[in-house]
Order: structure tokens, then sequence, then C-alpha cells
């Protein structure tokens, strides 16, 4: 179960992140699990049913509008929505990875 975090502590963890050299760190750890993660993170896309059968449709529809200027725009929405699915969910995927490394760390004694 995720911890409850009062909108202030959300908002100074989020400032926090302002600071570039706080970022680079979290920047080298990624970097390293990166394949990892992206296997976590195409595991649970799939999972939840956004990049199955919709979004072959939704690729098909906006590469087949005739007018060129609008297949354009229907383009860059798909990937405007297809980037904004693909950050929420991973982000999620970073948050349940926090939890588990914090359980692991209460269960490991020191």
């Amino acid at each position: 179960m995720a911890p409850d975090y009062s909108e202030a502590e959300l908002d100074a963890a989020i400032a926090a992140l302002e600071d570039p050299e706080r970022f680079r760190e979290a920047e080298a750890m990624v970097g390293q699990a990166a394949p990892k993660l992206a296997r976590v993170l195409a595991q649970a896309l799939e999972a939840g049913g956004w990049f199955a059968e919709s979004h072959e449709e939704a690729t098909t529809d906006a590469a087949s509008v005739s007018d060129e200027a609008e297949r354009l725009v229907a383009v860059r929405t798909l990937l405007a929505e297809e980037t904004r699915v693909g950050m929420l969910v991973g982000v999620a995927v970073g948050w349940a990875l926090a939890n588990e490394l914090k359980s692991r760390d209460k269960e490991t004694p020191s």
C-alpha cells in the first residue's frame, strides 16, 4: 500500500527534483535500470490494454486521413497521447519500484 502524502509534501519533493544534481542522480539510476524498466513498462502498457486493438485502429485512422494537414495533426495528436500515457504508466512503474525497494529495506535488518 502506498503511503499517503500531503499535497505540500508532494510539492516539496517535486521542487527538490528541480535541483539539477539530484535529477542527475535519478537519471543515472534509471539509466542503469532502463532495459529492465522498459520491459516492465511494456508489460504494464500491454496488460492495461493501452496499445491493443484500439491503438492499431487509432494509428490506422490517423495515417488514413486524406488531407495532409489534417493527417499531420492526427498523427501529432496520437503521438502526444501515447507519450502522455507512457509517461503516466512509467511514473506508476517507478512509484511501484520505489515502494518495492522501501519494503525490502524494512525487511532487511540493519
